[in-house]
């Protein structure tokens, strides 16, 4: 079994790593073989364009889905986005760690989704969802927040958890065909003290270990969307 972990986090010595850390080490001891990614690392660029591919399809105007689709065929891709496809492409478990920031990801890592999460390889007008290119894949966030975690409910100021990770839950991983799993969340990390932090690292790897044991988060199925042209994946020049 293949997982590739995807850490955005700017700091090394964050808690966010001691997360990471623990979910390397028991998916390792569980017989996985583990590829990390560390996008602040890498100093990985957030912006797609045209110095994601080694030639343009259309030198005038930049259609990136045309663009991702015809690298991807020709096999002009830059080398770094090749190289983070494959790996995507590989594993059998995808887990994103990040802090909660402004209700949603770092930036780095939605750039890293939209340069890597190519058209045509991950995802198609006809490939969503039950059909998604990323059937059999399995999917874990885990993330990690300032505010207690009874301000992320139906009545929290800020809402529900899942509710905010939605665009990233539903929107890129369920999308691709993903079976997307329960998120893990360290809640209030710089305020519950050492004692509590090391306790859910700790339940952190447990969930880890037990993950076939978690129910996946109900996704829609485009068979259940008539409204939804399934017919051909030529995207329009948007």
């Amino acid at each position: 079994m293949q997982a590739l972990l995807v850490y955005a986090h700017p700091e090394p010595r964050a808690f966010n790593a001691a997360l990471r850390d623990i979910a390397i080490q028991t998916l390792l001891d569980q017989g996985y073989e583990v590829e990390v990614s560390d996008l602040y690392a890498m100093n990985f660029d957030a912006v797609a364009g045209r110095g994601d591919f080694t030639e343009s399809k259309n030198s005038e105007i930049l259609n990136l889905s045309l663009e991702q689709r015809h690298a991807a065929k020709n096999g002009t891709l830059s080398p770094l986005i090749a190289q983070q496809l494959a790996a995507l492409q590989k594993a059998d478990l995808l887990i994103l760690h990040f802090p909660l920031w402004w209700f949603g990801m770092p930036a780095i890592l939605k750039g890293w989704i939209d340069r890597v999460f190519i058209s045509g390889v991950a995802y198609g007008r006809s490939a969503q969802f039950e059909r998604g290119k990323f059937l059999g894949k399995r999917a874990l966030v885990c993330t990690t927040t300032g505010a207690p975690e009874i301000s992320f409910t139906s009545h929290g100021i800020n809402g529900e958890m899942n509710t905010l990770l939605m665009p990233l839950l539903r929107g890129v991983l369920g999308f691709t065909g993903m079976t997307v799993l329960p998120p893990f969340v360290g809640y209030e990390v710089p305020y519950i003290g050492e004692i509590a932090r090391q306790d859910m690292i700790l339940s952190y790897g447990d969930y880890i270990k037990n993950l076939e044991s978690l129910t996946p988060l109900p996704m829609p199925r485009l068979a259940d969307h008539p409204e939804i042209p399934t017919g051909h994946d030529r995207p329009q020049a948007l």
